[in-house]
């Protein structure tokens, strides 16, 4: 068997000898440049055609340019149609070939510059030029140089060609202008399959997914089988739109029709498993993947990642991670998020900083999702500090952060009251054109609101234009910290006026302001309103707010028979609140009732044994204050201790029981009761029994 290239050699000498005509020749050059399987066959074909005189000919330089770019060679393709004679410039198909070398290769800009030349030579394009220059606009997002092509088209006549027609729907629905799109589709008097699917499509890419329904049915209606790229459109605008139970509808639907499935539609349904956290169909959709061979897609494999971790099965998303011969960023990202939404913050970030040390060659880097997946790992979990410490890590590595960045670290600012960190970030959000977005406006006004500036929020809260339920419970909220709970129900008595159905985050804020300002009968009013009204079931944390709010009007009776009648077993949030009431009004009473309860509760922290041991001590019942923290003692609970925040000089310190500052606690203690001597001085009333309750169990904590 002869070698390919003395085979092609021996082929050219035979073809030379019989035929010697220009136009024979120019058949055979076309012959040999099509069956060129080697570059080095190639560049031999082309030394033949310059040494014989052919490279005069439009049709062999059209010819040799695309073969180049089949091979890569996009320079050698370049070189070819620049050093083409100027009388082969008037040929439409030396620039088709040149067209489309670099659309296909994504140089869109110099496809667009190419046209604006070929023009000025006079040459007006045909039938295969409009579709590549479309989509050059379209992939480049030139929306004025496409309305440009498109009066070209109209005054070549090309307003009937199916294919310029589809190529002109696709470019207007990806700039946003589907009505254009509905236009011209509906203008046309032959379509084909594209052209549907240009539609369905193009209604997915602008989050209509109803629009996209409509078109699916009327193309079945005049009697066209949607195909499988109709089907993956569908799929894809209702997964866009956030409508995920029917995407998986419809992925059942599509296989019950007989319907192939295709990795971009397996990506999709898988996408929507995941965020449905819906494991056992993502479990069935993962079997589809192994049963069609389509295990080796990087999209599908890194969609799989995803379901098992937004399932926290974060185990099974690391060996399909480690499975994976070729990773790119977003295979990354998805077991960082993995191990992030599953609480595993610290190896998160050992995910992490594996993919910033990487030393094998590879271009990957963490980028803005990456750095958000941490960021908002380590503040999920009350670890704002290194919440803070990576955020300014990322900012040194020049990485952009978005408005998800922005607004878990604002979250962060606002549990530590680090308010001119938080004013850096909002000078940061308003220098990067950030402050329209609705998630880091409710940020920036959430970390006001619990700062203490009312005022600034708002200011904020009132330039809003698009208000959000988040928006309403987080002025809801600030008031009630700052105990307004007055400027609080003004505030849902606005939001009800305004439209907004309340939520039972809501009716939380409020209920908890009013227990701080002690308004009892408008908590009463408003947790009777939350049921009857708005039809919301009350949660454990609404019955807690009720218990403080009468517990701390010394409604104790009120209190207990709350407790009394919770439909399910009360946290040990309930038990804190009545026992704070019970310590607050001395009532050994309720206390002792309680007694028996709490020490029975299966309870992780000593919140609750320790008021309860405070009270007894309080009264003077010392052996029963004891036995309450030994059984703290022996069933290894454990303190949380408390924390305080000040920020010096851009930085936030945090001191809490046992730290160095404990060192100190004599002369901390000495300027509280200073403190209590000028707030008894200026007519407010100290109790300096809870100031040395506070202290005893500081000492307690540190001789522990």
């Amino acid at each position: 068997m002869l070698h390919a290239a003395a085979s092609l050699r021996l082929e050219s000498r035979r073809w030379f000898s019989i035929i010697p005509h220009q136009n024979d020749l120019l058949d055979i050059f076309d012959h040999f440049l099509q069956q060129c399987t080697k570059i080095h066959l190639l560049k031999q074909v082309h030394a033949q055609v310059i040494v014989n005189g052919s490279s005069n000919s439009a049709f062999l330089a059209a010819r040799v340019t695309s073969v180049y770019a089949r091979f890569g060679l996009l320079s050698d393709a370049q070189n070819v149609f620049k050093t083409t004679p100027v009388h082969c410039l008037s040929s439409s198909l030396l620039w088709n070939s040149i067209l489309r070398v670099n659309v296909s290769n994504g140089c869109y800009e110099n496809a667009l510059q190419l046209y604006v030349e070929m023009r000025q030579r006079g040459v007006l394009g045909d039938g295969f030029t409009f579709p590549l220059i479309i989509r050059a606009c379209k992939l480049m997002g030139s929306y004025s140089f496409g309305r440009i092509v498109h009066n070209h088209v109209l005054l070549m006549g090309f307003q009937d060609n199916v294919h310029v027609v589809n190529e002109l729907i696709g470019m207007y629905a990806k700039m946003g202008r589907i009505d254009y799109s509905c236009k011209m589709f509906d203008k046309m008097r032959v379509r084909n399959h594209v052209s549907w699917n240009s539609m369905v499509s193009g209604f997915a890419l602008n989050y209509d997914c109803d629009g996209a329904l409509d078109m699916f049915q009327r193309m079945e209606f005049e009697g066209l089988e949607p195909n499988l790229v109709t089907w993956t459109s569908l799929l894809s605008s209702h997964a866009r739109c956030g409508r995920l139970e029917d995407t998986i509808g419809l992925f059942d639907r599509m296989r019950m029709r007989g319907i192939g499935v295709s990795a971009e539609a397996l990506a999709v349904v898988l996408s929507a498993c995941a965020d449905l956290v819906a494991f056992k169909k993502g479990m069935v959709i993962h079997g589809c993947v192994l049963k069609g061979g389509f295990e080796n897609y990087l999209f599908v494999k890194n969609a799989l990642i995803c379901v098992y971790g937004k399932h926290g099965d974060v185990k099974e998303a690391e060996k399909l991670f480690l499975e994976m011969k070729d990773k790119n960023i977003v295979s990354w990202n998805a077991l960082i998020t993995s191990y992030a939404e599953t609480g595993l913050c610290d190896e998160a970030l050992a995910i992490f900083l594996k993919l910033e040390n990487l030393d094998d060659g590879s271009m990957e880097r963490p980028n803005v999702i990456s750095w958000s997946a941490v960021i908002g790992a380590f503040a999920s979990k009350g670890r704002g500090e290194e919440s803070l410490y990576l955020f300014h890590k990322m900012q040194n590595a020049k990485v952009m952060a978005n408005s998800v960045t922005i607004s878990s670290v604002l979250s962060v600012c606002a549990e530590l009251a680090a308010l001119n960190i938080g004013r850096e970030i909002h000078g940061h959000v308003v220098r990067a054109l950030m402050d329209t977005s609705i998630l880091v406006v409710n940020g920036l006004l959430n970390m006001y609101m619990k700062c203490g500036c009312l005022g600034k929020g708002r200011l904020l809260f009132e330039r809003i234009d698009r208000k959000d339920l988040i928006s309403w419970n987080s002025m809801i909220t600030g008031y009630g910290m700052n105990g307004l709970g007055e400027n609080a129900i003004a505030t849902f008595n606005q939001m009800i006026e305004a439209g907004f159905k309340p939520d039972g985050v809501t009716f939380v804020a409020l209920l908890s302001a009013c227990s701080h300002a002690g308004l009892v009968d408008e908590g009463r009013r408003l947790f009777d309103m939350m049921v009857k009204e708005f039809r919301i079931e009350p949660q454990m944390e609404h019955y807690a707010c009720m218990v403080d709010l009468l517990g701390r009007a010394g409604l104790m009776q009120d209190a207990s028979d709350i407790v009394k009648n919770i439909p399910i077993e009360p946290n040990a949030c309930v038990w804190g609140a009545l026992l704070n009431s019970c310590r607050m009004h001395k009532n050994t009473d309720v206390a002792d009732a309680l007694a028996s309860r709490i020490l029975s509760q299966n309870m992780e922290t000593t919140g609750n044994y320790m008021l309860l041991s405070n009270i007894y001590a309080a009264s003077g019942r010392w052996e029963d204050s004891a036995r309450v923290r030994i059984s703290a003692k022996t069933k290894g609970l454990k303190k949380v201790a408390g924390q305080s925040w000040i920020e010096l000089q851009n930085k936030v310190h945090m001191f809490s029981s046992g730290n160095s500052m404990q060192l100190d606690l004599k002369e901390v203690c000495e300027i509280l009761e200073e403190l209590a001597r000028q707030m008894e001085s200026e007519g407010y009333i100290t109790d300096k029994n809870i100031i040395a309750e506070d202290v005893e169990e500081e000492i307690m904590v540190i001789t522990l």
